[in-house]
């Protein structure tokens, strides 16, 4: 699970120091059915914001993974501004992970990533609704030295704040052996995380995210929604 949310939230928490949640998902796509844990943290800045997140998925049936932790990803962003009301910043990225296989003990890398690129924000009056567009060059290690990844992140806020849409879709330049013939099968993978949460208070949030990809889980088009609660301190 790849999730960027709160770095569309960067107007809202303009004046916080700090923004932090956990959540914790139960994934009902098709040969899923396992929990995954994220954290998630946004503290802006006089210089610009830092973001990270890190997801846990728990003993996949898929990948006969029966006990412990069978993928761990994060992502870290900094975003860089000089002065007041910037409507364009630069920023760097770094991903990476790990993912356990059905053989015991074996691991298979998720590869280094490291972008740099530029990103605006659009925000109403209110800051009901920001979206923010990210464009990056993209080099995956020992793989794509000259790729992009284009990406796009919304949050609106519904019924007075009691309900809030938000998610990510990002589209990226990669070539994926599914075959496993030595020879791509696939050039490009779009994935989209929308979330829809009802806010039971200012800490407790419950909801479903549904995970939207094409050549992200096989060279296939999936759907996989889940629910889940969240919890901001």
């Amino acid at each position: 699970m790849k999730n960027k949310l709160l770095l569309a939230l960067m107007l809202v928490f303009a004046s916080a120091t700090f923004a932090q949640n956990v959540q914790l998902h139960y994934d009902l796509g098709e040969g899923r059915n396992f929990f995954t844990s994220t954290v998630e943290m946004f503290k802006p800045d006089k210089y610009g914001s830092t973001f990270f997140f890190v997801d846990m998925d728990y003993s996949s049936d898929s990948r006969n993974v029966n006990n412990g932790v069978s993928l761990a990803y994060w992502e870290i962003a900094r975003a860089f501004k000089w002065k007041e009301n910037q409507k364009i910043m630069p920023r760097v990225e770094f991903n990476s992970g790990l993912m356990k296989l059905d053989e015991p003990l074996k691991y298979v890398a998720i590869e280094n990533c490291w972008l740099a690129g530029i990103e605006h924000t659009w925000a109403s009056a209110d800051f009901s609704k920001i979206f923010t567009l990210q464009g990056n060059y993209k080099y995956i290690q020992d793989k794509e030295n000259a790729s992009f990844q284009i990406t796009g992140v919304w949050t609106i806020q519904l019924l007075k704040g009691k309900v809030t849409f938000t998610g990510f879709a990002d589209f990226w330049k990669e070539g994926m052996d599914w075959t496993g013939d030595g020879n791509a099968d696939t050039d490009f993978r779009f994935l989209t995380e929308p979330q829809l949460w009802f806010n039971v208070n200012s800490n407790l949030a419950v909801g479903s995210e549904v995970e939207i990809s094409s050549n992200f889980v096989g060279d296939k088009f999936f759907v996989s929604p889940t629910v889940a609660c969240k919890w901001t301190f």
